[in-house]
């Protein structure tokens, strides 16, 4: 049995994800979608889990993890210096 990851393969089923970021597929029909066998279908998967890319759920579907129920990094928050702010009056003479 191969247990090598198609890198091409790979490729094509992260980019499914990026297109449809909300996506939830089961094995079966991450399959049936990109027509692959389903055996590097199971390896595929399971890489893609191990990069952190997908997350696979209790009822065994496979959604992205950097959208959906992830949660997302906070943008930073700059800090907030009190500065007293001198008002001029630029009159001509």
């Amino acid at each position: 049995m191969n247990t090598f990851v198609d890198q091409r393969v790979l490729e094509r089923v992260r980019a499914e994800y990026l297109e449809m970021p909300d996506m939830k597929l089961r094995i079966e029909q991450v399959h049936r979608l990109c027509g692959i066998e389903q055996t590097m279908c199971e390896l595929v998967l399971d890489a893609l889990v191990k990069a952190g890319f997908l997350r696979r759920n209790s009822d065994g579907t496979y959604v992205r993890l950097t959208e959906g129920g992830a949660s997302l990094p906070r943008p930073a928050k700059a800090p907030l210096n009190r500065t007293r702010f001198v008002t001029t009056s630029r009159r001509a003479s």
